[in-house]
């Protein structure tokens, strides 16, 4: 298929629909209320919470998944920006939410943003450290919590909180004593006891696009993280710009993937992360989408079969483990394991030729009867289109993807930008980019800072959505800012001649070997993305002389490997990653990535570690990032293991 001429990129300048505004956010939620009143906008699955709004829903059945209407879902917002300004929610006041990705999370958000509120967000796997400083920081006067184990929590660090109102999302049990914590469902029952419609429209008209909507903390990879602001109009315009890349624009061929009312895409990210929040929420109830809540990550493989989704948004991480699954599901037997290899290949040579002939073509087809198809079943089989953001995405594994009839495509952005920046546009998908920026945003490259050329450089970046700053952090603001206004990103990119961007690497992770070489980590850890036997890996070596790496083996994968060598291995974990075998089999997997890097850049030791990094133990950010210096500070032996045992051999 021969790419499109470059028309796009004006007519999606030009696009212009009744979901594109300059509105609120509680104003653009009402329009798009107005517009899709009987479709479905929110779908929940049943025997999964006890929530305290249970009479005010659909009864949905344990395993089975319910709907409400974008007609229902406004009647409940609007009843819950009632019941929160009776309660004390007035014009300005900090609200947290502290919950996980669920309906409940998506009403209360409008709901404070329509009482005129300001939301601030909490990740539920926060500490009680975090917890207070997340509260304390923006002065929160009031805060949503999920239950009572959370409840609790919070009433550990209450005392050096200012709150003025509690309000639980599901049942619970005692604090009758208390008269400022409310069960969500009272706080409905307030609000339909008081509501007036003119009152409430008076709240929303009384905010302005230039009026703070949200206050988002960065995830803190390196240091207390800082409260961004982000207005109405910042989030309304990546809205905006969104829109115009995904539209289903009239110079479009029917089958471009777009973002249309009536498709339904599946939540399960972190709402309180930006990129869930605009991509995964505020963007596709604009579009009239249905926007159903998997009940957790655990669970995303049956949810996905129950929802069956037409859009998906994520992060690397998760996309890496929707191909580990698929490769899992794969036949077992020699043929099986060859089928699914050579289908692979199959799908990488067809994704990276533009105009295929006639015998990959040929190929294509019989992979796609045989192994394609039954891919995208495993995906609900009504996938049109999957975006990646909140993290460099392999190109190997979009490649894939993309081979396989399932358009995923890179974006890229930052918190201060609402998020989003750039995209992969449904037209002209280039796997290992990250797209054009979307319109309305403009670009430039410092090449003063890094190891820079002419064209790559530090990405500086402006635009209606990106942030005025941090708050209370004047010093951060005028640090992430240039003299002339524009926002520094702190990544190091590379712009093509006809615009679009490549990530190499965030400035301040890059690794400065000791005979000066840079190193960008990011580069050689995407290259094991789709590794069958290796799950995590980080490339370690700042200051040193040459690249190592820390590696979490998949231990099931490696126990599969072992029993078809007729290997006995040991069964605990630990032993096993000291097993000399199984040391020589990863090393022959991290030599086959390192024939595709410079020298300087190969890895040439490495330690195993069989503790996964993940969110919950503190080892990647909850939009599941590396956290670089807490797996440096947990395992700092083992990297001293490599550096010392190298340092003696060399000295003997």
């Amino acid at each position: 298929m021969t790419p499109p001429g470059e028309g796009w990129r004006d007519s999606e300048t030009q696009y212009e629909d009744s979901t594109i505004g300059e509105d609120t956010i509680p104003q653009m939620f009402e329009a798009a209320a107005d517009r899709y009143g009987p479709l479905a906008a929110q779908s929940f699955k049943g025997g999964v919470y006890e929530r305290s709004l249970a009479d005010e829903l659909p009864t949905a059945a344990a395993d089975e998944y319910a709907s409400i209407s974008y007609d229902r879902m406004r009647e409940l917002v609007r009843l819950l920006a009632a019941g929160f300004r009776e309660l004390g929610v007035t014009a300005g006041t900090r609200a947290g939410i502290y919950c996980s990705t669920r309906l409940e999370w998506t009403l209360c958000d409008f709901g404070l943003l329509g009482a005129a509120g300001v939301v601030t967000t909490v990740y539920t796997e926060s500490s009680a450290d975090q917890l207070r400083y997340l509260l304390a920081d923006p002065d929160a006067r009031a805060v949503v919590v999920e239950n009572e184990q959370l409840l609790e929590r919070l009433l550990s660090v209450e005392q050096e909180l200012t709150l003025e109102l509690i309000v639980v999302v599901d049942e619970f049990e005692g604090y009758a004593d208390r008269d400022d914590i409310y069960s969500l469902g009272e706080v409905l029952t307030v609000g339909e006891r008081v509501f007036d419609q003119s009152a409430y429209e008076s709240w929303v008209a009384e905010r302005t696009p230039e009026d703070l909507a949200s206050l988002i903390y960065t995830s803190g990879t390196t240091g207390k993280p800082k409260g961004v602001k982000l207005t109405h109009g910042n989030f309304r315009a990546n809205v905006n710009q969104c829109r115009k890349r995904f539209a289903g624009r009239p110079d479009r061929p029917s089958s471009t993937p777009r973002i249309e009312a009536g498709a339904r895409s599946l939540s399960f990210l972190p709402l309180a992360h930006v990129f869930e929040r605009l991509a995964g929420s505020y963007l596709m109830f604009a579009s009239g989408v249905t926007v159903a809540y998997a009940e957790s990550a655990d669970t995303l493989a049956e949810d996905i079969q129950t929802v069956r989704p037409t859009i998906a948004t994520s992060v690397p991480r998760v996309y890496e483990r929707i191909f580990s699954s698929m490769r899992e599901q794969a036949p077992e037997s020699y043929l099986g394991r060859r089928l699914f290899a050579w289908a692979l290949r199959v799908a990488r040579e067809s994704a990276r030729d533009p105009a295929p002939g006639f015998g990959l073509r040929l190929q294509h087809r019989i992979a796609d009867r045989l192994v394609y198809s039954s891919v995208r079943d495993q995906l609900g089989g009504n996938i049109e289109l999957m975006v990646s953001g909140g993290g460099s995405l392999s190109t190997r594994l979009a490649e894939l993807f993309q081979g396989m009839g399932i358009p995923l495509l890179e974006g890229y952005g930052l918190t201060e930008t609402a998020p989003v920046l750039s995209t992969n546009p449904p037209e002209d998908p280039r796997p290992g980019t990250l797209g054009v920026p979307v319109p309305g945003v403009e670009v430039r490259l410092d090449t003063d800072r890094g190891p820079s050329t002419e064209t790559v450089g530090e990405l500086l970046v402006r635009g209606p959505n990106v942030s005025s700053g941090y708050w209370n952090r004047p010093d951060a603001t005028a640090r992430a800012f240039t003299e002339d206004g524009w926002f520094r990103t702190g990544d190091l990119v590379e712009q093509t001649d006809d615009a679009f961007l490549i990530f190499h690497e965030r400035l301040k992770q890059l690794l400065v070997l000791d005979t000066g070489k840079n190193v960008a980590p990011a580069r050689i850890e995407d290259g094991f993305a789709t590794n069958e036997r290796i799950d995590q890996i980080m490339a370690v070596g700042d200051s040193q002389k040459f690249v190592s790496a820390l590696v979490v083996p998949d231990i099931a994968a490696v126990t599969r490997w072992a029993r078809e060598q007729g290997i006995p291995i040991p069964d605990d974990e630990w032993a096993l990653c000291e097993d000399s075998r199984v040391r020589e089999m990863i090393d022959a997997e991290i030599q086959r990535v390192n024939e595709g890097l410079e020298k300087h850049e190969r890895v040439q030791a490495f330690r195993m570690v069989t503790r996964e990094w993940t969110p919950d133990n503190g080892l990647l950010t909850p939009s599941m990032k590396l956290k670089r210096r807490s797996i440096l500070g947990q395992h700092q032996q083992l990297v001293e293991s490599i550096y010392g045992a190298r340092a003696a051999d060399e000295q003997g």
